[in-house]
């Protein structure tokens, strides 16, 4: 344990708002002016706490008698040994204490600028986002080509994707002290182009290979990317918090799955989408074999025993309510 030693003021999430240097022990912690170290809080004490060598030669906090003492952990404690990590509140501070010896360990990996940042991501974002919505309104559009209603629906597209990713720049330059406009556009075009890539295939090979589940559950897909989309926008803002950005994109991923498939038992009593083959492609497309007529009407005709014993069902409770 080597002098000087440094009182810290934490923010919420942990990063050094404030650093003091104190030459020797003991420090006195409160809120009067003859303190080593002043805490400026309404729910500190005059003379709140003092930090001292305790038995075993490390740091320890000791509480003088205050009010709202000193909590660790959601818990109030008296005194307690201090290694560094430890964080405190005193009042509505969050404090910790170190010594000049305290090993910070290696530096972080620097993932927040590399080549790809600027205006070439930015540019490649509004291309990617400009191609999925002609591509996708081009390939749906019952309508003859017109380029100036592609022209003015591709700059609305196109200023909904900028105002999205304005607002990811903005907490980007609070949070990072960086805006990143153009890896926030690039990432929002990535999401745009996965999601008219995955439906522009999911129609063909389900059609083609009669796999119904493709469109039938696509709108999970399309929240599973939303996910993934919102996890490299944080990402991109914190680098440092991956792993929980990953949790809390799954999370989000499936709370909104969930939803999805609420709102279709709801709306149709099924959890698949409705409909099924929203696209027509031509026969030429089709791999698996096709069903006759005959086919068709035999299974129709399979299912009219079931309706036979439904419909006396009804008929018969409808006679016993009347009787009643």
């Amino acid at each position: 344990m080597k002098a000087p030693f440094y009182v810290e003021t934490l923010a919420r999430n942990g990063d050094v708002l404030h650093r003091h240097a104190i030459a020797q022990l003991p420090i006195r912690i409160g809120r009067g002016y003859d303190n080593d170290f002043i805490l400026d809080d309404a729910y500190a004490a005059p003379r709140h706490a003092v930090v001292d060598v305790g038995p075993d030669g490390g740091l320890m906090l000791r509480d003088l008698g205050s009010v709202n003492g000193i909590v660790h952990h959601g818990r109030r404690c008296d005194q307690l040994a201090l290694d560094g990590n430890t964080v405190v509140r005193m009042g509505h501070t969050s404090l910790r204490i170190r010594a000049a010896d305290f090993d910070v360990g290696p530096e972080a990996v620097d993932r927040t600028r590399h080549g790809w940042e600027g205006a070439l991501p930015g540019l490649a974002g509004a291309l990617l986002i400009l191609a999925s919505w002609i591509g996708a309104r081009w390939a749906n559009d019952p309508q003859a080509f017109q380029p100036l209603r592609y022209i003015l629906q591709s700059a609305s597209v196109l200023g909904v994707a900028l105002a999205w990713s304005g607002a990811w720049t903005l907490a980007n330059s609070m949070f990072a002290r960086q805006t990143r406009l153009g890896r926030h556009l690039f990432i929002t075009g990535c999401f745009l182009a996965a999601m008219t890539l995955y439906g522009a295939v999911s129609s063909v090979l389900a059609y083609a290979f009669s796999l119904e589940g493709l469109v039938r559950y696509d709108r999970l897909v399309v929240v599973a990317l939303a996910a993934v989309a919102i996890f490299h926008h944080l990402s991109t803002v914190k680098p440092a918090y991956r792993p929980r950005y990953r949790a809390a994109s799954v999370t989000l991923a499936a709370a909104g799955c969930a939803l999805v498939l609420l709102s279709n038992y709801l709306r149709s009593g099924r959890l698949a989408d409705e409909p099924y083959m929203a696209v027509l492609l031509p026969p030429a497309v089709r791999v698996s074999p096709d069903h006759s007529v005959d086919d068709f009407i035999g299974r129709a005709q399979s299912l009219k025993p079931k309706l036979d014993v439904e419909r006396t069902r009804k008929v018969r409770d409808l006679d016993d309510d009347e009787d009643e």
